[in-house]
């Protein structure tokens, strides 16, 4: 059922939403959550698609927060709310509300959306793109307990996780990292197999994939090894590689759907890890609504990293001549060492004395 609402309030549209739960004989409330989408016109469809589906897991309102620009400066000043309520077969199993802000309204989007929250029930705001640097100080994102942005969609995503490494709080996430959960599962599980130590570890996938930077990051952050990043066609992320001195272990996705784990003195074993659709990572992500430490830890520390830059190489040591000629002395303490001259002063003041005479 759908019912379109033009140059209207939150009022009327909460009345809308009871009129139509009625009408479809469902007049209690069984959500879970508030769902709310900020998205421009040309991404509402698959992002509402995507929580659509995730709603069967997790039966939700979802508020889609669709910010019109107006063309002539005429309109800019007409302000306008537009809503098409939709409750359901056309909403999944919750309810949607499509919000079509205009005009001055625009910059006011957390006013819109705050009646329309359902009560004594978590909040969650997602950005399919154009998320802030800072969701955390966003106005709609203040009103939630957990904040999605997605880096795959940043222009700059290198940049983009910097500065979320500098705005995080506790609550955000991100759905580059989320893209990697069976991944570190998979590494997780293979280390568990095999008694010994991790050297260094190659990471490979395609450049400027924000995916592959945060696999490095978690890698270097919890083995404390060095990690180098290569560069493959993809899709995605294609392979890791980790030297331990029991032998290499590899996980290798070439086709982007099935992998094949290798670790030495055991057979190569095939793994499905296939790339999941946005519905998938969303609906990931709504099953927990606490602060995710690994992923700030891994992300605080890889930009870190970056931000240190190449390590300077030290100075090589110039061989000290005394300790050449006498390799005793270098295991003297201290105070001996200081000692050694007024020894050598007593030992010639008797053979001065002795010319002398």
């Amino acid at each position: 059922m759908k019912i379109d609402l033009t140059d209207t309030t939150a009022s009327k549209i909460n009345k809308a939403l009871v009129q139509g739960r009625r009408a479809i004989g469902t007049p209690a409330v069984g959500m879970v959550l508030t769902l709310v989408i900020v998205t421009d016109e040309e991404n509402a469809y698959d992002a509402l698609k995507a929580a659509n589906d995730a709603s069967r897991e997790h039966p939700s309102r979802t508020l889609v927060v669709v910010k019109r620009v107006s063309r002539t400066p005429r309109d800019r000043t007409k302000s306008r709310l537009d809503a098409e309520v939709r409750v359901g077969a056309d909403a999944g199993t919750g309810e949607t509300v499509v919000l079509r802000l205009y005009g001055e309204v625009v910059d006011q989007a957390q006013s819109v959306v705050l009646p329309l929250l359902l009560p004594d029930a978590p909040v969650v705001v997602w950005w399919p793109v154009d998320a802030p640097l800072d969701p955390a100080n966003d106005p709609l994102g203040a009103l939630a307990q957990r904040r999605v942005t997605d880096t795959y969609a940043a222009e700059e995503p290198v940049r983009d996780l910097a500065a979320r490494a500098g705005s995080y709080t506790p609550g955000d996430t991100d759905l580059s990292w989320t893209r990697i959960t069976p991944w570190r599962s998979m590494l997780a599980a293979a280390l568990d197999q095999v008694v010994c130590r991790v050297r260094g570890v190659e990471v490979e996938g395609e450049e400027f994939n924000p995916s592959c930077e945060l696999l490095a990051m978690w890698l270097a952050d919890r083995l404390d090894v060095p990690v180098r990043r290569s560069v493959s066609a993809g899709p995605g992320l294609t392979a890791v590689r980790m030297d331990t001195d029991c032998g290499p272990i590899v996980l290798d996705r070439a086709d982007g759907s099935l992998a094949t784990l290798s670790i030495q003195g055991q057979p190569d074993r095939a793994v499905a890890l296939k790339r999941r659709d946005t519905a998938e990572l969303i609906a990931e992500e709504l099953r927990r609504l606490d602060p995710d430490d690994t992923y700030a830890s891994a992300l605080r520390y890889g930009v870190e990293r970056l931000n240190a830059g190449p390590a300077r190489p030290e100075p090589e040591a110039v061989p000290d001549p005394v300790a050449t000629e006498d390799p005793v002395a270098v295991a003297e303490p201290v105070e001996e060492a200081a000692k050694a001259p007024a020894k050598k002063a007593a030992r010639k003041a008797p053979a001065k004395k002795a010319a002398a005479k």
